[in-house]
């Protein structure tokens, strides 16, 4: 297979002759990354699997209105943000629960969950990142695990440098809290 740009793939996209076949190579290009995205957010692998299908639908939906004002990955975050987010949401109220037993219960899937390979180490920071608000927890997620310059995650969510920066510098602060247990 070889590896097409985004602007080759939005091209051949917008080829009804291709268009079919340029989907399945944005699906192949982003998917693994859009999954670890959300699975960061909802933790489950069910639930994770259930938002990125639910994710490439609205892709496909709404692919053909993308006008690349901003990056194709970009678009692809906040969408996978979005639905993460909404997943949560709708959680919440369908069991009625409020935010911290949402995030006792991810806790408890993780520590339960079979398809976790981390270790120890890993399997704490993870419990220390659940206990972050969401916000914090997202850009934590974006700058941490995904590597994302602020740039591009205040093009995802919609907030500014600066209040990303302080965001993320109050995550780790207090991620390290929970570590050390101070």
């Amino acid at each position: 297979m070889t590896d097409f740009s985004d602007s080759e793939l939005l091209e051949k996209f917008r080829n009804p002759d291709t268009c079919h076949y340029a989907f399945n190579l944005l699906v192949k290009k982003y998917q693994q990354r859009v999954y670890w995205h959300v699975r960061r957010i909802v933790i489950d692998h069910d639930d994770a699997n259930d938002v990125v299908q639910n994710i490439f639908i609205k892709v496909w939906k709404n692919l053909s209105g993308f006008r690349e004002h901003s990056q194709l990955y970009t678009w692809l975050y906040r969408i996978a943000t979005n639905e993460s987010i909404s997943f949560l949401n709708s959680k919440r109220t369908k069991f009625f629960l409020p935010l911290v037993d949402v995030e006792n219960e991810l806790s408890t899937r993780l520590s339960n969950d079979p398809l976790f390979s981390g270790d120890t180490i890993q399997r704490k920071l993870q419990q220390a990142v659940l206990k972050l608000p969401q916000q914090q927890r997202i850009i934590f997620n974006m700058k941490y695990f995904d590597h994302m310059k602020y740039e591009e995650i205040s093009e995802v969510l919609g907030v500014t440098v600066g209040a990303l920066k302080a965001s993320y510098h109050h995550a780790v602060k207090k991620i390290e809290k929970y570590l050390t247990g101070n």
